[in-house]
């Protein structure tokens, strides 16, 4: 049994180290970083701060070689058999826009359909309204159960004949529930269509693996796996890579140019126009060996797991906070959304942070799901766990909804 009154790895994030009266629950929204990235971040700098790709001398190569490692390090991570399959981007946003915008136009058409769930996040949901509406196309939205589940019967009734793209959170951002993607991907190959995979919240907790979930395209977010900001990753096919045209053109990503016309590169660098940020990638590289080799990923899910238990245990002493979602915390991976009954839920995380408790309080870019779900103001409080938290940090999190409810029903 995992300890989580101890905390072995608080010590490794510098802004935790240096804040124990930070109750950080907001890992959903974005890491922390260990220092093993902010010190990579620094040393591609200090020691290789050239363009990658631009010249033959020692410190571009070298530049190149680490942006290739790093590289080859993000297949091995998700299982995709070849690392120039691996495009960088700026995150899951840019990495979904990629598909949405130079994908579908080769597959998309007046009166096909693109199927996609409620529990979407909008980067993963209002690309494909832009798609569908340049197309002619219908956006199509498989419903779940109000706790995450998400039926064969619904799978089956929405993806049909007329569906050419399937695209789908993994881990959704604000029911933590992991949605079946290996069925709705078995669904879309039946009718020849392709999945996309929204793998933002599951890379940095769960075991990955592209061809076991049955993905054509995969997304994820270096900082959310205690990366950097501004590092994005799509995994894609090599095929369908090949047939796409690049989104954004420019330099780094031509073979070759004349007055009226260009011939691309291939892939990946004809996705990644322009000057990379090497150092990004270079610390995503670090961080993503502290992820999975210094902690390692089942360490991570041990600790989540109890962490969410703990907390679900005590939350269930306050019964003026409703929780979303389903009732087992096993289903939640890492994500805890709740509403204090009659507080407005920017009240609560502003009440919260005065005492160094930080939750997220709003939509979380899911507005047509806290619709569905009939949530008051479109709007809730959001608690997200990482292994870097401890039963203290819960614990506090408690207090402070106790003391939420006390200033605005008064105190027993």
């Amino acid at each position: 049994m995992v300890d989580i009154r101890q905390n072995p790895y608080r010590a490794d994030f510098p802004l935790l180290a240096g804040h124990p009266e930070i109750a950080f629950l907001d890992s959903a929204a974005t890491a922390q970083r260990p220092a093993c990235t902010l010190d990579a971040q620094r040393r591609f700098y200090e020691t290789m701060n050239a363009n990658p790709l631009r010249g033959l001398y020692s410190l571009s190569v070298a530049a190149t070689a680490a942006i290739a490692d790093v590289r080859a390090q993000v297949a091995s991570l998700i299982g995709a058999p070849d690392a120039r399959d691996v495009v960088f981007t700026r995150n899951t946003s840019e990495s979904l826009n990629l598909v949405a915008k130079s994908f579908s136009p080769c597959v998309l058409g007046p009166g096909d359909e693109v199927a996609i769930t409620i529990m979407e996040h909008h980067s993963n949901l209002i690309p494909w309204q832009e798609a569908c509406r340049a197309a002619g196309a219908r956006l199509v939205y498989l419903y779940p159960e109000k706790d995450g589940t998400l039926a064969e019967a619904e799978i089956a009734e929405k993806v049909g004949p007329r569906t050419k793209i399937v695209s789908a959170a993994h881990v959704s951002n604000v029911m933590g529930c992991e949605l079946p993607v290996r069925s709705l991907a078995d669904a879309a190959h039946a009718v020849g269509a392709v999945m996309v995979v929204d793998a933002a919240q599951s890379v940095p907790h769960l075991r990955v693996n592209v061809d076991e979930l049955g993905a054509d395209f995969l997304a994820f977010s270096g900082h959310k796996a205690l990366g950097p900001m501004g590092v994005g990753v799509l995994w894609g096919r090599h095929e369908l890579l090949e047939a796409m045209p690049p989104m954004l053109t420019g330099g780094e990503m031509i073979d070759s140019v004349r007055e009226q016309d260009a011939t691309w590169a291939p892939v990946p660098e004809k996705f990644e126009a322009g000057t990379q940020d090497a150092a990004g990638i270079y610390a995503t590289g670090a961080a993503l060996t502290y992820l999975t080799q210094t902690v390692g990923l089942p360490a991570v899910a041990e600790r989540e797991a109890a962490l969410v238990a703990y907390a679900f245990e005590r939350l269930a002493e306050l019964d003026f906070v409703d929780l979303i979602g389903s009732a087992d915390p096993a289903r939640h991976h890492g994500v805890i959304s709740f509403n204090v009954r009659g507080v407005h839920p920017h009240d609560v995380a502003s009440i919260l942070d005065a005492s160094g408790v930080c939750v997220r309080a709003g939509h979380h870019c899911a507005q047509p799901l806290l619709a569905w779900l009939g949530v008051e103001n479109l709007a809730c409080c959001r608690a997200s766990l990482a292994f870097y938290n401890d039963a203290a940090d819960v614990d506090r999190l408690v207090d402070g909804l106790s003391q939420v409810w006390g200033i605005f029903h008064g105190s027993d």
